[in-house]
């Protein structure tokens, strides 16, 4: 399986990541959630594809505006305000919020900069923070893809079904 630090044409498409971790999320009977922002749902969109994801796949959040984040998983107006959408704070408060309303046990967020504008020095385009976990527990990692627009957006959707298929073979529940 590739792991989270392969994020080359050769990794796996989406397409076949969304499979993988369908079948161990139904083996081991975890219900997923995803909160997103720059892939825009792609990540939801790549789980549903494959038939029979309604029996893990609970719900997906499509956060594009710092008020959608605040409203509907419940991130704090501080850690937009201290530290950007673009943070390692902001995706574990939207990991765990979506945790939070959907009642899934496990969840990943994305919120990154896709380009090609809305860059800056600190947060280039391609910057993209990822979690991975549940209500409770998170674990985040940012990424710097290269590219266009399609290809960090393509890059993030990969590396988040990664993490998912990562998360679910270390779930206890």
């Amino acid at each position: 399986m590739a792991r989270l630090t392969d994020t080359t044409s050769e990794a796996p498409d989406a397409n076949a990541l969304a499979e993988q971790l369908q079948a161990l999320a139904l083996a081991r009977g975890v219900q997923i959630t995803a909160a997103e922002s720059c892939t825009g749902g792609g990540v939801s969109a790549a789980i549903t594809a494959i038939s029979g994801s309604s029996g893990y796949f609970e719900a997906g959040y499509v956060t594009y505006s710092n008020a959608a984040k605040r409203r509907l998983l419940g991130v704090s107006e501080a850690s937009l305000a201290d530290f950007g959408a673009v943070s390692e704070a902001v995706v574990r408060e939207m990991v765990k919020g979506a945790c939070r309303d959907s009642g899934a046990e496990l969840g990943v967020a994305i919120s990154g900069v896709a380009g090609p504008g809305g860059g800056s020095e600190e947060k280039p385009v391609g910057t993209v923070w990822l979690a991975w976990g549940s209500e409770a527990r998170q674990q985040a990692r940012c990424f710097h893809f290269p590219g266009d627009r399609q290809a960090v957006r393509d890059a993030a959707v990969r590396v988040a079904l990664q993490g998912l298929i990562e998360c679910v073979e270390a779930w206890q529940g």
